[in-house]
């Protein structure tokens, strides 16, 4: 009973949030990766918002390579798909952590959660908006969204907002355009090719086939710092291992050897090139082929992190973006804690250890 009952609660928290993580999985890749290398040592379970995306891709890269048992942990990884649904099962305590955006944090805590980016991924979003082939010439900008229909992975997602913020930034009020849910990968593909949207915003993988099929253009691309930087006015750090900040506190020891593995692997990311990375994940995951998937791979690159630390920048952008839209943000930055919605003492640790 205490369980259904904490699932229901997370799900009432995540409402205004849905699919805060980005796109839904373009595959089906739900329930658990196969398991890694039994190791002497404790046992984690860790949700992965869509363990396909390039996004994400430290985690599986992490159990592939062996850096879990190498670090002395067991770790079950989990996949649903939209990084909301891995926040649902944190907080509801079936799974010691999630890997999703960051944003989450800064919403849970609003809502009086504490939960904490223990290891940051990335400091870029990773998203892109591309414009449909035969709109191109309409849509320069933000400023040509007024009166079309753009899609998102769900309405109250990541994508969601970061389209919202684009089109205000660029002079267009949110009611003078038209969001449509269409998820990622083949059906957000289905919906371009049919005309259903104009433009929407996506991840690599997704994104590499509709360009290599030229389906569509790049308007926006925020897989780079700098596209970040230009877009959003700052780093937007996005894909991260979280955890709820009590559970951390009481499983330090636990919690430095994710650390230390998640920081290896980030490590060894950027020391290999991406059709080395690529040839270590699950063959199925080259949907469009391994050279399709490798220059994925590379395009998404940029916007991880080496080392695991917060950029100092970015948690204020985050929190900008989300006060322009979030009905639980929106006038209540003054009161965010943002030292609160993350932590560095474990990759700190990792780097020096």
């Amino acid at each position: 009973m205490r369980r259904t009952l904490a699932a229901a609660v997370a799900a009432v928290l995540l409402l205004p949030l849905a699919g805060c993580a980005d796109d839904a999985s373009s595959t089906a890749h739900g329930g658990a990766a196969p398991a890694g290398k039994t190791v002497d040592g404790p046992k984690v379970k860790i949700m992965v918002g869509g363990l396909d995306k390039v996004i994400y891709l430290p985690a599986m890269l992490t159990q592939r390579l062996g850096f879990f048992a190498e670090a002395g942990v067991n770790v079950e990884l989990l996949s649903e798909p939209a990084g909301v649904n891995a926040t649902t099962a944190l907080l509801a305590g079936d799974v010691q952590g999630a890997v999703g955006f960051y944003d989450h944090t800064i919403d849970l805590q609003a809502k009086g959660k504490i939960v904490e980016s223990v290891v940051q991924f990335s400091q870029a979003p990773g998203e892109v908006e591309v414009v449909a082939a035969g709109r191109a010439a309409a849509i320069r900008s933000g400023a040509d969204f007024k009166g079309k229909k753009l899609g998102v992975t769900s309405v109250g997602s990541s994508t969601d907002f970061l389209t919202k913020y684009l089109a205000v930034k660029n002079g267009v009020r949110v009611g003078e355009f038209s969001p449509i849910a269409v998820g990622a990968g083949q059906t957000f593909i289905a919906a371009m090719e049919q005309g259903s949207i104009d433009a929407g915003m996506t991840t690599d993988p997704t994104v590499a086939t509709i360009l290599s099929r030229q389906i569509g253009a790049v308007l926006y691309d925020m897989r780079t710092p700098e596209g970040s930087r230009s877009a959003l006015g700052g780093l937007y750090p996005s894909s991260s291992l979280y955890m709820n900040t009590d559970w951390v506190e009481k499983n330090k020891d636990t919690t430095q050897k994710l650390a230390n593995a998640f920081v290896k692997t980030l490590k060894w990311m950027a020391s290999h090139s991406p059709a080395e990375i690529a040839a270590q994940m699950p063959a199925d995951y080259a949907q469009g082929g391994a050279e399709e998937y490798a220059a994925a791979i590379k395009a998404t690159l940029p916007m991880f992190t080496t080392d695991g630390v917060m950029p100092a920048e970015g948690p204020k952008t985050v929190l900008a973006v989300l006060g322009a839209f979030h009905p639980d943000v929106q006038g209540k930055e003054g009161t965010i804690d943002l030292a609160k919605t993350y932590t560095t003492e474990f990759v700190t640790k990792a780097a020096t250890g």
